[in-house]
């Protein structure tokens, strides 16, 4: 195998592969990436087993061929080379080296038979359907903050994306909680994944999948089976398996009751909550939220540490309302505000709290409150 590439392509391409390997591998093939050299591209691709990457580069394929090498090395000498280098890559089966030149650098690497590289196998997707890269964006980010890491509630280590009905029909909805808080995300059904199945999709393929997004006139195409879900976009193919299990019923945790209206600048009440919390302790981060006709009163009382208060002007028109809350959490459901207000529905001191932006449901958070 022997194939030029420009370094730019070849470094996008091999960063993409090398973030799915995991640093501390057993099984030594899965550190490797598989080199596919074929008509005028060269495919690298990557897998740990769960998630599979392949993405391809524009290549001068002097000898077409195949083979595997260190990802994370490849990548680490790709990312030192000049810019604008062209960089050869020769394989050498016999000796079991790759040669990497690059103007007067030259490396040779240690290689792995690719007859070991394990390929996912292909799956019958039942659904099949197109979403703008800018719509898949905001379903993820701003659901994925609420994702729990907890081990042990396994099927609650992703985003629950599936067919869901609201006021105007049916939606594409992407749901995680961690038990804690909740984010519920809605966008237009995409033709075609009307009858798709809902899966949840790992904490990790969420962030792998990222990475695909920051092109916004981008098309991704979306396939989806029982097991496994597939983006691609017409460089890049990422393949995950789903997690196995039943997320739970989150419609019963959404309160439909709470009618105590706070309407707050999204912005200073994140700043607000965040300079207040600087003294909390870091066990509880617990902040206090006082409400009464127009004002808002944010407090932390740490015995330890020392006491902070500040108070801003909102539109509140209910009875006197005292609340609190962790403040990592109001901070990360503040931060996916994108306009200019949040509006937040009480019940009671011990209740669930909603939030929203504004007057759009599409997307609705929910927060526990804490003993403060």
């Amino acid at each position: 195998m022997k194939l030029s590439v420009e370094r730019s392509y070849l470094l996008k391409a091999i960063s993409q592969a090398q973030s799915v390997v995991e640093r501390r591998n057993t099984i030594p093939i899965l550190s490797n990436v598989l080199i596919e050299a074929e008509g005028e591209t060269a495919k690298f691709r990557a897998t740990d087993l769960d998630i599979e990457v392949v993405d391809t580069a524009l290549a001068q394929i002097e000898q077409p061929g195949s083979i595997t090498v260190s990802a994370i090395t490849l990548h680490e000498i790709v990312r030192k080379l000049p810019d604008g280098a062209l960089v050869t890559l020769t394989g050498d089966l016999e000796k079991g080296r790759l040669t990497v030149e690059a103007g007067r650098s030259n490396f040779s690497l240690a290689t792995l038979p690719k007859e070991d590289f394990p390929i996912m196998a292909s799956s019958e997707y039942s659904s099949n359907f197109s979403v703008n890269a800018a719509i898949l964006r905001r379903l993820f980010d701003k659901s994925k903050f609420a994702v729990s890491t907890e081990e042990t509630r396994y099927y609650l280590n992703g985003v629950y994306m599936h067919i869901a009905s609201s006021d105007g029909g049916k939606v594409l909805r992407c749901v995680a909680t961690d038990g804690h808080r909740l984010a519920r995300i809605d966008s237009e059904l995409p033709e075609g994944a009307s009858d798709m199945p809902g899966i949840i999709v790992p904490r990790k393929t969420v962030g792998e999948l990222r990475k695909l997004l920051d092109d916004d006139e981008l098309k991704i195409a979306v396939s989806v089976s029982e097991t496994k879900i597939r983006f691609a976009t017409p460089e890049i193919t990422l393949t995950s398996k789903v997690i196995d299990g039943t997320f739970p019923d989150y419609t019963r945790v959404i309160p439909n009751e709470n009618l105590r209206r706070l309407e707050v600048d999204a912005n200073d009440f994140a700043k607000a909550v965040d300079r207040v919390a600087t003294v909390s302790s870091e066990r509880s981060r617990a902040v206090k939220l006082s409400m009464d006709e127009d004002r808002l009163i944010l407090s932390v009382n740490a015995p330890d540490s020392g006491a902070a208060e500040e108070e801003l002007a909102v539109a509140y028109g209910d009875e006197p309302l005292e609340i609190g809350f962790n403040a990592k959490y109001l901070l990360e459901i503040a931060s996916q505000v994108d306009r200019e207000n949040a509006v937040f529905l009480f019940n009671s001191s011990g209740d669930p709290t909603l939030m929203r932006e504004g007057n759009d449901t599409s997307a609705v958070y929910v927060v526990m409150p804490m003993r403060v």
